[in-house]
C-alpha cells in the first residue's frame, strides 16, 4: 500500500547530471548525487552505463564530490573534477588499464571545467587568481595552515572596497579579487600554462578542431562591474600568445563551440534589446571575426533550460553541439512548460524540435559520429533519469534511479490548465489535487509563484509541491507574464510593471482554481521565492483573500535592494526602470513595503542569512513593519545558506524550511 510523501523523503532522492557520451558511442558517463542521511551532505560520484542499457557501473567512490566527467577523444581516459584532496582539482582515470585516478592539477585556488584537446594530449581548464599573484605559488595546493590563515584574515581584517561589484551570492559573501582564467596542462604531466591575463573573468574554453586555438567568453573592456551581463567571444593560441577578439556586440555572449571545419564558432547570446528579459539566441560568427548571424531569430523562444525544479543537483552537458557535417546545431530550449532538444539548420535558419513529450530535459550530450543524443530528463512524477535517442528518433530510458523509492509513495499528478489572463492573454498553469481527496469535500489550496521572473514552471518533479499535496493541500502553479517559454513579448511584459498585470494573471489563476468543486476558496495560501517572494509580499498588501502566506528570499523595497543586492544596481534599472535618486516615486510604487499598512494576512518570512541576491534585510524590513503594525508574523533565518537554499542548500536546512512552511500553513490556512 502506498503512503503519502513526508518531508524526510527528501533525503532519499537521487539526482543525475552531467551526461557525457563516449567518442565511440558505446558508453555514457554521468554524475549521480545522493544525500548522506548521517552527515546531511551531498555525495556525488561518476558512473558509466552502456548505451545499450543494463546496470550502471560506479567509477568513483568516497565521501567527497566527483563531477564533470569528460572522455578523452580516443575514449581511453576519463577526466573529472574532484575535491577528494581538498580544493576541487582535475583528475584523470585510465579506462584501459584501470586502477586509481591520478590527480592532474594542484592549483592553489582549485580547477574546473576540463576540456580535452582534439588529439587528447592536453586539457584546458579554468582556475582563479588575482593580479600580482605568483605563478609558482598558484601551482601549489594550499596547506591546512595556509587555509586557516587566509580564513582568519578574511574574518578579522578590514575589507577595503573600491569596486561596485564586491559581493556575490555564488560566493555567499564578499568577492576575493580573484578572476577566472584559462589554463592548459599536458595530460602526461608538467606545469599548467595560463593563456589569459588581466583583471577579467574568462569562461567556457573550447578547443579548435586542429588544436591550435581556444575560444572563450569574457568582458575584457574593463567595465564588467557596471556591465555584468556584457561579454564577447575571443580566441587565443593554445600554446600562448595574443588574444583576438571575435565579436564586439552589446549583451552577453558565451558557451562557444567550433564548427567541425574550424571556420566558424557558434555561441549563445543576445543583444540586450530587452535587457535581462531578452531571449537568448544561437549565433554563428566566422572564426576570423566579422558580423555574427542570429540563427534562431525566427524562433520566438529563449534558448537554454529555464524550467525550475527543487529536485536536481548539478548541471553539465553541452549547451551547443554541431552535427557531423556542420549543417545543424543542437541546443536546449524551454517552451510552454517543457524543455526539449532542438536543432537549427544553419543554411535555412529553420528550427526543428528533436525530442518529444511533456518533460524537462536538463542536460544533453550529442555524438556527431553516431547521431545519438543522451539527455537527463524529468517529468511531473519523477526527477531526472538518463535517456538516449538514436538518429532514427527512437528513445530508450537507461536509468530509473528513484523508481523503487517513488513506487512506495502516493503522488499527486499535476494537471495542465490554460486560462485567460489580463487582456485576454493565454496563461498556462498546473493544478494538483490533495492526496486522499474525497468526492464532495473541499480542501485548502496553495498558490505557488516562481522566481526569476524570467523562468518557468513546467513538467518537472517538484518535491515541495508533493509535500503540500500529501498534507492535504491542493496546489496551483502557473506562468504569469514575465515567464519564459511563451515568446519575447510575453517575457518582456513584466518589465516596468511589477505588481501590475503579472499580479492580475496570478489572481485570475486563483479565480480559475476557485471554480474547481474540491477547492475551498475560504482556505487559500500563497508562497513563492525571489520574484515569487516579491509577489507574495505584493499580494498580501493588495488583497485579503489568502488566509496565510510564506514569503521566501523575497524583495520588499526596491530603494534599498538597489544598493544591497549583488545585482541590484543593474537588475533594478533593467526590471523596474529606474534608480533611487531620480525615480523615488516609481521605485516606491512598485515596492511591497509601500503597502504594508494594508496587510492583514499572517505571514511567515523565510530568509537565508548569506543571501546576496535578495539580502536578508529585505525580509527583515517586511517582518519588522508587520510586527510594529500588529500583524501575525514570524521570521526564520537560515545560517550559512544563500539564495539557493530551496534547491541546493544544506539538506538539513532544506528539511527545516519545509517543516516551517507546512507548520505555518497548517496553523493559518488549514
Amino acid at each position: 500500500m502506498k503512503r503519502p510523501v513526508v518531508i524526510e523523503d527528501l533525503l532519499r532522492l537521487q539526482f543525475i547530471a552531467s551526461p557525457e557520451l563516449s567518442p565511440g558511442g558505446e558508453t555514457i558517463a554521468y554524475v549521480k548525487t545522493h544525500i548522506d542521511e548521517k552527515s546531511y551532505e551531498y555525495r556525488s560520484n561518476v558512473y558509466v552505463i552502456s548505451t545499450e542499457g543494463g546496470p550502471a557501473r560506479q567509477f568513483t567512490f568516497g565521501p567527497k564530490s566527483d563531477t564533470a566527467p569528460r572522455y578523452s577523444p580516443d575514449g581511453k581516459k576519463l577526466a573529472f573534477v574532484s575535491d577528494r584532496s581538498g580544493d576541487k582539482q582535475i583528475w584523470v582515470m585510465d579506462l584501459v588499464t584501470g586502477g586509481e585516478a591520478r590527480q592532474l592539477t594542484t592549483m592553489r585556488n582549485g580547477a574546473a571545467n576540463p576540456v580535452w584537446s582534439a588529439d587528447g594530449t592536453c586539457i584546458a581548464f579554468v582556475s582563479r587568481f588575482a593580479e600580482g599573484d605568483s605563478v609558482e605559488e598558484l601551482l601549489k595546493v594550499r596547506s591546512a595552515q595556509e587555509k586557516e590563515a587566509e580564513d582568519k584574515k578574511r574574518r578579522e581584517e578590514p575589507k577595503v572596497i573600491d569596486l561596485i561589484k564586491y559581493k556575490s551570492d555564488e560566493a555567499m559573501g564578499f568577492l576575493d579579487g580573484k578572476r577566472s582564467h584559462i589554463w592548459v596542462v599536458d595530460v602526461e604531466g608538467g606545469s599548467p600554462v595560463c593563456l589569459t591575463s588581466g583583471n577579467f573573468d574568462h569562461s567556457g574554453p573550447a578547443w579548435s578542431p586542429d588544436g591550435t586555438q581556444i575560444a572563450f567568453a569574457s568582458n575584457r573592456d574593463g567595465d564588467s562591474e557596471f556591465k555584468p551581463y556584457q561579454s564577447d567571444i575571443y580566441i587565443v593560441p593554445s600554446c600562448g600568445g595574443a588574444i583576438k577578439r571575435i565579436t564586439n556586440t552589446e549583451g552577453p555572449s558565451g558557451s562557444p563551440v567550433w564548427a567541425p571545419d574550424g571556420e566558424a564558432i557558434a555561441y549563445l547570446g543576445h543583444r540586450g534589446e530587452f535587457y535581462s528579459a531578452t531571449n537568448t539566441q544561437v549565433w554563428l560568427v566566422a572564426a576570423e571575426g566579422g558580423e555574427p548571424v542570429n540563427l534562431t531569430a525566427s524562433f520566438d523562444r529563449g534558448i537554454g533550460d529555464t524550467t525550475g525544479s527543487d529536485s536536481r543537483y548539478g548541471g553539465g552537458g553541452e549547451s551547443l553541439a554541431f552535427t557531423k557535417d556542420g549543417g545543424s546545431i543542437m541546443f536546449l530550449a524551454s517552451c510552454t512548460g517543457n524543455t526539449h532538444v532542438f536543432a537549427v539548420d544553419i543554411a535555412a535558419r529553420k528550427v526543428t524540435q528533436v525530442t518529444q513529450g511533456k518533460r524537462h530535459i536538463q542536460a544533453m550530450s550529442y555524438n556527431s559520429g553516431t547521431g545519438d543524443i543522451v539527455y537527463t530528463s524529468a517529468e511531473h512524477l519523477h526527477p531526472a533519469d538518463l535517456y538516449i535517442q538514436g538518429i532514427c528518433g527512437c528513445e530508450c530510458r537507461l536509468t530509473t534511479i528513484n523508481e523503487a523509492f517513488l513506487s512506495e509513495l502516493e503522488l499527486s499528478e499535476p494537471q495542465e490548465v490554460w486560462f485567460k489572463g489580463v487582456d485576454g492573454w493565454d496563461v498556462q498553469g498546473w493544478v494538483m489535487k490533495p492526496i486522499g481527496i474525497e468526492a464532495g469535500k473541499q480542501y485548502p489550496l496553495i498558490l505557488e509563484i516562481h522566481g526569476g521572473p524570467h523562468t518557468q514552471y513546467g513538467c518537472s518533479f517538484f518535491f515541495e509541491f508533493q509535500v503540500l499535496a500529501s498534507q492535504g493541500y491542493g496546489v496551483i502553479f502557473t506562468n504569469p507574464r514575465g515567464s519564459t517559454g511563451y515568446g519575447q513579448t510575453f517575457v518582456d511584459a513584466v518589465r516596468g510593471d511589477y505588481g501590475g498585470n503579472d499580479y492580475g494573471d496570478l489572481m485570475l489563476a486563483v479565480n480559475y482554481a476557485e471554480q474547481l468543486p474540491w477547492v475551498d476558496k475560504s482556505r487559500l495560501g500563497v508562497t513563492g521565492g525571489s520574484y515569487g517572494g516579491f509577489m507574495t509580499n505584493w499580494i498580501i498588501g493588495h488583497t485579503d483573500r489568502f488566509k496565510g502566506a510564506v514569503t521566501q528570499r523575497s524583495i520588499s523595497n526596491w530603494m534599498s535592494f538597489y544598493g544591497v543586492s549583488d545585482i541590484g544596481y543593474t537588475f533594478t534599472e533593467y526590471e523596474i526602470g529606474g534608480n533611487p535618486w531620480d525615480n523615488v516615486e516609481m521605485m516606491l510604487k512598485h515596492s511591497p513595503i509601500s503597502y504594508v499598512k494594508n496587510v492583514k494576512t499572517p505571514l511567515l518570512v523565510l530568509h537565508s542569512e548569506q543571501d546576496m541576491r535578495c539580502p536578508i534585510e529585505q525580509g527583515e524590513q517586511f517582518y519588522v513593519y508587520l510586527k510594529k503594525l500588529g500583524v501575525k508574523t514570524r521570521m526564520v533565518r537560515f545560517p550559512g545558506a544563500n539564495h539557493e537554499l530551496s534547491r541546493s542548500g544544506k539538506p538539513k536546512l532544506r528539511l527545516e524550511r519545509l517543516r516551517h512552511m507546512v507548520g505555518w500553513f497548517n496553523e493559518a490556512v488549514k
